[in-house]
């Protein structure tokens, strides 16, 4: 049977800008395509956001035969009390389908509705993906299998938002790579949105807007690599669908239904019970960690029962450590353990209260001097954590009408950062300045921050400094450089990054850690004087923390002068890594590294664990990094080296990773 499609779209021209109205597609006989058309002309007259000036019908011949039959979506139903609880429940539901961050992807909603289609998201940075900004992804050629069937058309022409809606978020369920959609409608009549995905089924619900609002929109949350994005929206666009056996639309139900849509399956919080009988609240979380543990991803704490070093004490055996941050040894250096002792018993245990009303200790000031002096730079501040540092630096710089312009494989602090600082997040291709440089010029005249790891904690590779700062420069954005696997690790003198690049100059704001190569613990920011100034009034992290301890700065200021006056650590360092990935190499492995982290790249996340406990029981401590920490399908053994392990060391541990990885694989 030959098949039609036939769409509509209405608009209508504002303030000499064209505004979207209406949209609609059905796919039918031959005979039903006159009256169908008549109906789509009608419906757009009627649209609650107004009549359009323009009316545009499109027919497509459909062979039957190339149509994809899929069954619908399984159907829920959830109420709320008003569209704040709503959008709380479409928060959870997308949570529990996997997304990281469900309300930063609420809170792109009112972009979403300015396109005439979907936006198309990255589930995890949120980057845009969209190929063309003003567009959307257009999710076209589909339709419910009985209409097709039938050669006229019903005559009716209101629209049926319930089923249109439902055959449209099971095609874009089933796409490649699609791991959710929400979308609320930009009719002002129509309050019900939804959140629909395969494992989630299509979920309802009551109120996700206020009655006669024209606010809307849908977003696709997309998740995998970018080669494989042309089969998602080829998929889209483009592959014919025929949805079966539509369930009617069921009522709206509230109180624990909604909760379990939330927190986990109903069958689970009806079925599990606490001592008194009572549906034990804490249930969805045992299915969370089941999931977890099935997917290879539930992750357990090994305890050492020795300091770090080249090895470590762990269940009474003597292990090779590969998975320490503590790059130069100096966690256990016999100068920083003193240096912190006796901090320890001059200062105290702890500092009392955050440094802007308890004050802070000498020892504060003389290591931001020190840092300041050692990074080049005008002045320095500590957090309590690179994390913190990160955080609260990004958070102070950017705001709302701001643009972050971030590598797609920084660390999470850095994404969380730009996250929370509410500014616009443009994310560019790892490591492609190509890539950042066209989308900095898209941006230019707006205030920004180009922000990169140095070194890139997962994969080991060093940014291209010098290309960021000439755009940064160029485009007048500020640059901002997060060191901490590159501090005692790059550059001659264990500087960083500047000085691995024999550059003159530095970013405008330089992040770094007191706890990998430095053996201690805290984060601190170096840069211009009047930019620490601003920090300590702003940065929310270090304004609302308890001050760092006296041990731990005591500790840094030691290792510190370790680091300058015994540069050589930082060349061993470097010699060691170079050995260990020849040694992998002439086993047959892919390893490389400019910096002291060497990946082994494996794919399936059950796969490296087994690698990884295959390891520990031969004696070696690396460590099997999986999703979220790295993309799903790219789980790896990282290994990390230290200026102290020996060659002798390093040659066995290849050896043993070598055949850890050949009987993980076999199984």
């Amino acid at each position: 049977m030959q098949l039609f499609s036939v769409k509509m779209r209405a608009s209508r021209r504002v303030q000499g800008a064209e505004e979207h109205i209406s949209g609609a597609e059905r796919i039918v006989g031959a005979q039903g395509v006159p009256a169908l058309t008549h109906d789509l002309v009608t419906r757009a007259q009627r649209h609650g956001k107004g009549k359009p000036d323009f009316i545009n019908i499109k027919v497509e011949a459909v062979p039957e035969s190339a149509c994809l039959r899929l069954p619908s979506l399984p159907v829920r139903a959830l109420d709320c009390a008003d569209a704040a609880s709503g959008l709380r429940l479409a928060a959870g539901l997308l949570r529990r389908a996997g997304v990281p961050a469900p309300e930063a992807v609420l809170a792109l909603m009112r972009a979403a509705g300015g396109l005439r289609g979907a936006m198309l998201l990255d589930a995890d940075s949120l980057e845009r993906l969209e190929p063309d900004r003003e567009r959307g992804v257009r999710a076209t050629n589909m339709d419910r299998a009985d209409a097709a069937s039938v050669s006229t058309s019903s005559g009716a022409p209101e629209k049926n938002h319930y089923q249109e809606a439902l055959v449209l978020a099971t095609k874009v369920a089933h796409a490649p790579n699609i791991l959710a959609e929400i979308c609320i409608s930009d009719d002002p009549d129509y309050v019900t949105g939804y959140v629909a995905s395969r494992e989630l089924g299509y979920v309802r619900i009551a109120r996700m807007k206020e009655p006669g609002s024209p606010e809307g929109g849908r977003i696709f949350l997309y998740r995998g690599s970018r080669e494989r994005l042309a089969a998602t929206l080829d998929f889209i666009e483009r592959q014919p669908v025929l949805v079966e056996n539509l369930p009617d639309a069921p009522g709206f139900r509230a109180g624990d239904f909604a909760v379990a849509a939330v927190s986990g399956p109903p069958d689970d919080a009806e079925n599990k019970t606490d001592k008194a009988g009572r549906a034990d609240k804490w249930a969805f979380l045992d299915e969370r960690l089941e999931r977890l543990r099935a997917n290879g991803l539930r992750r357990h704490i090994r305890d050492m029962a020795s300091a770090p070093g080249p090895s470590v004490c762990c269940e009474g055996r003597e292990l090779l450590l590969l998975a320490s941050n503590d790059y130069l040894g100096l966690a256990d250096d016999a100068r920083v353990k003193a240096g912190a002792a006796e901090a320890l018993v001059a200062w105290g245990a702890g500092t009392g209260g955050s440094r802007l009303t308890t004050g802070g200790l000498e020892l504060h000031s003389e290591l931001e001097r020190r840092l300041a002096a050692f990074k080049h730079a005008e002045a320095a501040l500590l957090f309590n954590t690179g994390y913190m540092a990160n955080v609260g630096v990004i958070t102070a710089l950017c705001g709302r009408g701001d643009v972050i312009f971030s590598d797609e494989l920084n660390h999470a602090s850095i994404i969380d950062g730009c996250r929370q600082s509410r500014a616009e997040i443009v994310v560019y291709r790892h490591n492609d300045m190509a890539d950042l440089e066209a989308k900095a010029r898209r941006y230019a005249g707006r205030r920004g921050l180009i922000v990169s790891d140095a070194v890139f904690s997962m994969d080991g590779d060093v940014v291209s400094l010098p290309e960021l700062l000439r755009i940064a420069d160029r485009h007048g954005f500020l640059s901002m450089l997060d060191e901490a696997h590159a501090t005692g690790v790059l550059g001659a003198t264990g500087r960083g990054t500047a000085e691995h690049f024999g550059l003159a100059v530095a970013p405008d704001v330089t992040i770094g850690t007191l706890s990998k190569a430095l053996g201690s613990e805290g984060g601190f920011v170096c840069g211009q004087a009047r930019l620490i100034e601003y920090l300590k009034n702003s940065a929310r992290s270090f304004i609302f923390s308890t001050a760092l301890s006296a041990a731990p700065a005591a500790a840094a200021l030691a290792a510190l002068d370790v680091l300058c006056r015994e540069p050589e650590r930082v060349r061993r360092l470097r010699d060691n890594t170079a050995f260990f990935c020849d040694s992998l190499k002439e086993r047959g492995m892919d390893a490389h590294s400019s910096s002291a982290i060497v990946p082994l790249i494996v794919g399936d996340e059950i796969v490296a664990l087994n690698a990884a406990e295959r390891l520990f029981e031969a004696g070696y401590v690396l460590s099997a990094i999986r999703y979220p920490s790295v993309a799903k399908g790219r789980a790896r053994l990282r290994a990390t080296l230290r200026s102290d392990h020996t060659p002798e060391d390093l040659a066995e541990a290849a050896r043993q990773a070598a055949l850890a990885l050949r009987s993980a694989r076999r199984g």
